[in-house]
């Protein structure tokens, strides 16, 4: 990790409350004093000590570059607070403890972390937050000791739409725009009922405004998340905030490090590991978090697996926005995966019942398919991604289309050719419909569904509003 020390910090607010006034005044340049001028409490280095009980061993959290960070109780109300002290020989310096102070002091949405206050005392630097009992979205992922239950599906996909929303107003809500750069799963911070919150903003850096597309920058941020252009050129956009996004996604479904030396040659690196795989739709259960143990929709894998390959687009131009990201992952979050239900109904239906008399939503229970019917229109991840503004962005729906027919083999989102009946996947019918000819009338077939799919679902939806 590279320092940076130089360029002015700007004034942030946030445009969801005020659009209006002169655009020099919303950028205008903090004063030299700048601490004198923040809302947070100030707190002296004794108030601090006496909350952590003098920062004992048994109150630390956790420890990074930056520092330690210890759990506190403040004695003048109670609280309990996150308590984070910097090393003063660390990583994180004087103008990232100043950064971050005025991120969160101005910037406030349920999904970043709550900033209570700091303390400047002499060369102490301290910042206090509000707990979050559950610690990080890393330690519920990764290294976990044998009687800690691992995530399940419904709660990993709730994280990642949180998160994405959390990213989503830095992007779209603050004004001007401002680039997290730090986006990794150990800065998820996790509260009750696992509410995701970003935390940590000492490396973030205000976005291009007006007619720029980047700000030029030092390379900062954590190995494995970085995305490509950013670090070879230094050149940071929102699309680098949205590769860090798909990197953090990825780990959140398979339960992999995004940098891992233990594992094997081709292994290490989380996203060159998942690329190839990418484009076999086959291979996608291979992918899930074993740890998960097969407990997830087949559908709703091979929809996040999109998104997840979308925002990691080597190109940062094909790159989803994080809004488009969060209209998807919001629907996935949506759809509870209940899988006592799904035995419980399957066990109804019997071993020895012919599939061919059974009802389109029995036959996929029964065969493990989780309901992959794509007739089925009771709203799909598919009605979202298919949005204008996403298959735009995913290179004219270049991208989408592959996953949609089978990354090129003109297959539609439903079932693989492995998963479907060896009479059918033998026959001369089967064969044909691998013709070029025949493969662009099923993609065609495809985007006309998903369109449909799209229609019905916001109809169902104005009609609910």
């Amino acid at each position: 990790m590279v320092k940076e020390d130089n360029g002015d910090i700007k004034g942030v607010t946030d445009q969801s409350k005020s659009r209006s006034g002169n655009e020099s005044k919303k950028e205008a340049i903090i004063p030299k004093e700048p601490m004198a001028h923040i809302a947070a409490q100030t707190f002296t280095f004794r108030e601090l000590a006496a909350a952590t009980k003098n920062f004992r061993p048994e109150c630390l959290l956790g420890e990074g570059g930056f520092g330690r960070v210890y759990k506190g109780q403040l004695e003048s109300t109670g609280q309990l607070v996150a308590v984070k002290q910097l090393d003063r020989n660390g990583l994180q310096g004087n103008r990232e403890f100043l950064v971050e102070v005025l991120m969160l002091s101005l910037l406030h949405h349920q999904n970043l972390v709550n900033l209570i206050g700091y303390c400047a005392d002499g060369d102490q630097r301290l910042l206090v937050y509000e707990y979050m009992p559950l610690g990080s979205l890393e330690d519920h992922l990764h290294d976990l000791r044998p009687d800690k239950e691992p995530l399940d599906w419904n709660t990993r996909m709730k994280i990642a739409a949180g998160a994405a929303k959390g990213l989503e107003y830095l992007h779209d809500k603050a004004n001007p725009p401002v680039i997290y750069r730090d986006l990794k799963s150990s800065n998820i911070l996790l509260d009750e009922g696992y509410f995701p919150k970003l935390s940590d903003f000492g490396l973030a850096k205000l976005g291009p405004v007006g007619d720029k597309t980047h700000v030029s920058t030092r390379v900062m941020g954590t190995y494995g998340y970085c995305a490509p252009e950013y670090a070879m050129t230094g050149q940071l956009t929102l699309k680098s905030d949205v590769y860090s996004f798909g990197v953090v996604f990825l780990e959140i479904i398979t339960g992999r490090k995004a940098i891992d030396n233990n594992k094997g040659a081709g292994e290490h690196n989380l996203v060159a590991w998942a690329r190839p795989l990418f484009k076999d739709r086959r291979k996608f259960p291979k992918m899930a978090d074993p740890l998960l143990q097969g407990q997830y929709p087949i559908r709703g894998l091979y929809q996040a697996l999109a998104v997840a390959a979308m925002c990691l687009q080597e190109q940062a131009a094909t790159r989803p926005l994080i809004g488009d990201v969060v209209t998807a992952l919001t629907y996935l979050a949506s759809q509870t995966y209940d899988h006592n239900a799904l035995v419980s109904q399957g066990n109804k239906i019997g071993p020895s019942t012919p599939t061919s008399r059974l009802r389109p939503d029995q036959r996929n229970i029964s065969d493990g398919t989780n309901n992959l019917d794509e007739s089925d229109t009771h709203g799909s991840p598919s009605s979202h991604i298919q949005s204008p503004n996403f298959r735009r962005e995913f290179n004219n729906g270049a991208e989408l289309r592959r996953f949609e027919t089978g990354c090129g083999s003109g297959r539609k989102w439903g079932l693989e050719e492995s998963e479907q009946p060896d009479s059918q996947r033998d026959s001369p019918g089967g064969k044909a419909r691998g013709t070029p000819r025949n493969r662009d009338l099923d993609r065609e077939r495809a985007v006309a569904e998903a369109k449909v799919w799209g229609e019905n679902w916001r109809e169902r939806k104005r009609m609910n509003e």
